[in-house]
């Protein structure tokens, strides 16, 4: 489900009955869609990802697991294209996604479901959510790149602790570890993601893709070709309408007004 506020849109796991399970094909293709339409809409600015119901995302649907049906039914080499062209598609879009991402976690985040809150560039959680790299405990590996994700977001011992033993952390752990940057009570949550959001898309939304663009680049490059990226950046910053008003706003003294050129 996807709403829009402003230069602001929310979009919302929306499968309560499977406490949004990600690995059936009309969620995966939703999330994608929704991807595309805000890197083709340069009015867009943030993006917040939450769950309806009491989970953020269970992650992959067990009982398909159980039945062997979707992604997860065939021969093994019918599962590996199952997972390359199913679950897989969804990390790959949200390295692709233009603009910031903040996961408002209401729940539990489970499996991919936790991995999907790791592919958000910013994390909220309420005092509800738990974490669990839990894999293992399903007798199956990470399959969706957690274990490229996770230790990218709280370090290789951390994420091998989640990872290894499958144990769920709770939302005071996850902030302990850098895993969120805010916790927050359940009737808060949206509001505080809101807040931070505001706060994004408060700067020149061209700049602020592209500054996205090189922290994601900055995970695999080389220092020497991600300097090379951000001086190409950089001039066509500087000769975007965005930074001669954010100049002249500043030696004004007065709240800047970006309009995206």
């Amino acid at each position: 489900m996807v709403e829009r506020n402003g230069d602001i849109v929310t979009w919302t796991l929306n499968s309560p009955d499977t406490r949004n399970a990600i690995s059936d094909e009309a969620m995966i293709l939703a999330l994608e869609n929704a991807i595309d339409a805000v890197n083709a809409d340069e009015s867009v600015r943030v993006a917040i990802l939450t769950g309806a119901g009491s989970a953020f995302s269970s992650g992959g649907n067990v009982k398909h697991m159980r039945d062997k049906v979707g992604m997860f039914g065939g021969t093994p080499a019918e599962l590996r294209q199952g997972y390359r062209h199913g679950i897989q598609r969804i990390p790959r879009a949200f390295a692709n996604c233009e603009v910031p991402v903040v996961a408002a976690v209401n729940g539990p985040a489970i499996g991919a479901g936790c991995d999907l809150a790791v592919m958000c560039d910013l994390r909220i959680a309420s005092t509800a959510a738990r974490f669990a790299e839990s894999f293992v405990k399903v007798g199956i590996i990470p399959g969706d790149g957690g274990a490229w994700l996770l230790p990218r977001a709280i370090g290789m011992a951390r994420a091998s602790e989640m990872a290894l033993t499958g144990d769920a952390i709770d939302a005071a752990r996850a902030l302990d570890w850098g895993l969120v940057s805010q916790v927050v009570e359940p009737d808060e949550l949206l509001g505080a993601a809101h807040a931070l959001a505001e706060r994004v898309a408060a700067n020149p939304p061209q700049v602020v893709r592209m500054t996205k663009r090189l922290l994601r680049e900055g995970q695999h490059q080389s220092l020497e070709s991600l300097l090379e990226l951000s001086a190409a950046m950089q001039a066509v910053a500087h000769h975007t309408a965005d930074h001669q008003e954010a100049v002249a706003a500043m030696l004004e003294k007065r709240a800047p007004d970006f309009t995206g050129r």
